[in-house]
């Protein structure tokens, strides 16, 4: 991605700007799922992925939102959970980041809500 903070990308540019945030520092088991064929889902999408600890959390979701700022000049509408960074999700408003401890997800499994929904998952890069 080039570095500006006027850009407006399209869906797709803003997806893959995310998942490169998430990437930068180490987020893994990432998984898209598009609820846009959904009628009654509250966002387009959902980018979902693990840390390690309540520190890589925050750090992976502090990552996310400079990247996003940076590379898209877009900051997120809201965001919540950084207080026990077990669970930590940011809003761009088409797009919900949700960042995890590993046994936060599976225990809230949100995949499987979602079930109906096409997912892909992401490869890990390191």
């Amino acid at each position: 991605m080039t570095s500006t903070t006027e850009t407006k990308l399209n869906e797709s540019q803003m997806l893959q700007c995310l998942i490169e945030g998430l990437q930068e520092k180490k987020g893994h088991s990432i998984t898209h799922i598009d609820l846009s064929g959904i009628e009654d889902a509250t966002t387009r999408h959902f980018l979902i992925a693990n840390g390690n600890t309540p520190i890589q959390v925050t750090a992976i979701a502090d990552a996310v939102r400079e990247y996003a700022e940076k590379n898209a000049g877009q900051r997120p509408y809201n965001y919540d959970g950084y207080r026990n960074a077990q669970w930590i999700v940011l809003d761009y408003g088409y797009i919900y980041v949700h960042i995890f401890l590993p046994e936060e997800r599976l225990r809230y499994n949100i995949e499987q809500l979602w079930a109906d929904a096409p997912r892909t998952d992401i490869p890990d890069i390191y």
